[in-house]
């Protein structure tokens, strides 16, 4: 493509008579939201417009998953009670995390800000459902671990569209697992994926907070890259 939307029009997928072109414009603003998507953990507690949430969630239903499966299973947690069990474990997990520290590492640790389980507005569990007869098994026999990862990838497209809406979204992964998957009841078959808070971000940054605090900066493409 070497300009604003010149993909051949003539195009057709069979459905709606064309291909769409995502022309420059488009490219280079979907480059800036992967460059803004960030993980908050410092939010406004103002509500969500009504109804958002339901379209983020029907943009993020819209992932890929192994078979069709579409494994995922959105647990939104409203009930203050089951909240403060998640807290709980939180501030059980991030205890037991510190303690593994020493040092100035230990400061650190201390003082990074790793959740926003207070104040978030929204707070959701992604479970994937590993008993799920969806998709026959397809894709996933050597790999069973291909469920997890197609959850993950609608977290990860429910996380561009939030960033897209200017709302912002922190995975807590400081949580036990099983404790949460008792706290809100779910069936056993259920597997915890991510545990999210969402809300408008307190504050806008697009380089990484743990960056900034002086935890671990990210590295090039360079040191990521193999060819075989």
């Amino acid at each position: 493509m070497t300009g604003e939307g010149t993909r051949d029009p003539a195009r057709s997928d069979g459905q709606d008579g064309g291909v769409p072109a995502f022309g420059d414009a488009f490219l280079k603003g979907f480059e800036t939201l992967l460059a803004w998507r960030r993980d908050v953990r410092r939010f406004d507690p103002r509500p969500l417009p009504e109804g958002l949430l339901e379209v983020l969630l029907a943009q993020a239903h819209m992932s890929p998953s192994v078979g069709n499966s579409q494994p995922w299973r959105f647990v939104l947690v409203d009930d203050p009670a089951r909240r403060e069990m998640v807290r709980a474990s939180f501030l059980k997990a991030n205890a037991d995390a510190l303690a593994a520290y020493d040092g100035e590492r230990a400061e650190l640790y201390a003082r990074l800000k790793l959740e926003g389980l207070t104040v978030a507005p929204v707070q959701m569990a992604v479970f994937c459902d590993e008993g799920t007869a969806q998709g026959e098994g397809l894709g996933r026999r050597t790999m069973p671990e291909m469920l997890a990862y197609s959850c993950v990838c609608a977290v990860n497209t429910l996380w561009l569209a939030t960033r897209a809406q200017g709302i912002g979204l922190g995975w807590v992964s400081i949580i036990d697992p099983q404790e949460v998957a008792q706290a809100l009841d779910v069936p056993d078959s259920w597997r915890l994926i991510a545990y999210l808070c969402i809300g408008y971000p307190q504050e806008e940054h697009n380089d990484p907070e743990l960056e900034r605090a002086g935890w671990q900066a990210r590295q090039g493409l360079g040191e990521r890259l193999f060819r075989r």
